[in-house]
């Protein structure tokens, strides 16, 4: 019987790694983009172009990681991912020039690669090799949970700290958790049983299955992007609203923390793809809430319920493309993250190139409600080839 202390390890092991890979070398970006933008020369556009490039990185460690089978492989990266993590904030608050940003943004995309798909791989694999659920729900609870305490630190510290130096403490805060997520991460067992003598095959869905489900999951990168990297700016622009932005941030991530651990219940009952379905749903609402009115409590609405949502989809969606390769978990979770990162490299981009030109950011929005409509729509239809019978070598989905 696994001892209760061995398995929460593996699971803290995984939650940091997604704090200091995601929640700091990723989103820390959000809170302090519109405090950058009204210190330094960062403009709305560049602004914009540097979210691109974290996404570029991003898509970078998902294709190298859906290439990869060795699990020994993936483990060491996943490490390395979480130094890059720490000398990328570094540098975020060491120059003001644009270029050394971009760079830091592109390399701070592939260790959040590391730390979401070679984490997230190396968690998984574990949890089934010795009897667990395959359910990623608490695992994924370490976005919401980096999100909450970099947009906490951003607000606690705005007022007797300058940009830089929150990008410092944001540093500090990525090291100490380093430390502790290297310990705890187990070397993984590479045979192909688990603990209990069990063989653990690769059922793959099949083909149209697969291509349907990118399409939906593209759709949802959409939607995603845009509030993930503008949401704290946009409320920052709207009247009276200034300093405000890293609060609205904030409940992002507390909205986030319990949601995953919430979707997998949700999806026990449902079946995975009706629960996608609701959260895409409910992102939805997320999305145009700040579009109707100018109001803070629109905001935090809106806030609060995109962060209920986003990360669900993404540990469902990613739980299900590994329970379909227990032994080489990473393999369908970077497809399905190739097709998410596309998303992820364009929305940004051509928001701020919309925000540039009309002066707000409602015309980027309306985008990502528009895509994540299709997605519902692609959701749907994954539902009926759900039903259909399935060819040789394939399984349904679950």
């Amino acid at each position: 019987m696994l001892q209760f202390s061995e398995k929460f390890r593996v699971l803290a092991a995984g939650v940091l790694g997604l704090v200091i890979t995601m929640g700091v070398a990723r989103f820390a970006y959000t809170p302090l983009l519109g405090i950058m933008q009204q210190h330094t020369d960062l403009s709305l556009a560049a602004g914009g172009w540097l979210a691109a490039l974290n996404y570029v990185g991003y898509l970078s460690g998902a294709v190298i990681a859906s290439l990869i089978s060795d699990l020994q492989l993936k483990d060491r990266l996943f490490r390395i991912g979480l130094l890059v993590a720490v000398v990328t904030t570094l540098m975020m608050g060491m120059t003001d020039n644009l270029w050394l940003w971009a760079v830091s943004r592109f390399f701070a995309g592939l260790s959040s690669a590391a730390g979401m798909l070679l984490g997230s791989g190396l968690v998984l694999n574990w949890l089934m090799r010795n009897g667990q659920r395959g359910e990623l729900g608490i695992h994924f609870g370490g976005i919401g949970l980096g999100i909450a305490c970099c947009a906490i630190l951003v607000e606690v510290t705005v007022r007797v700290a300058d940009w830089q130096q929150q990008w410092y403490l944001l540093t500090l805060l990525a090291l100490v958790l380093t430390v502790l997520a290297w310990r705890w991460m187990p070397a993984p067992d590479t045979s192909g049983m688990t603990t209990t003598g069990q063989p653990m095959p690769d059922n793959p869905p099949g083909r149209l299955f697969i291509w349907v489900f990118m399409a939906a999951y593209f759709c949802a990168g959409i939607g995603y992007a845009v509030s993930a990297t503008f949401i704290s700016a946009i409320v920052e622009a709207l009247p009276g609203m200034q300093g405000q932005g890293s609060i609205t941030f904030m409940l992002v991530g507390i909205g986030a923390m319990p949601a995953c651990f919430i979707w997998d219940r949700v999806a026990r009952v449902t079946g995975d793809v009706y629960a996608l379905l609701l959260a895409c749903l409910l992102q939805i609402v997320g999305i145009v809430l700040p579009l109707l009115g100018s109001s803070l409590w629109f905001a935090l609405c809106g806030a609060a319920l995109f962060g209920a949502t986003f990360v669900g989809m993404v540990s469902l969606v990613l739980a299900m493309a590994g329970r379909y390769y227990p032994t080489r978990p990473a393999k369908m979770m970077g497809r399905m993250t190739i097709s998410y990162g596309i998303a992820q490299i364009v929305a940004p981009a051509v928001t701020g190139w919309l925000a540039a030109g009309s002066g707000s950011y409602a015309q980027g929005l309306y985008l990502a409600a528009g895509m994540m409509l299709l997605g519902a729509v692609l959701l749907v239809w994954l539902k009926w080839l759900e039903r259909l019978p399935q060819p040789d070598g394939a399984v349904a989905a679950g």
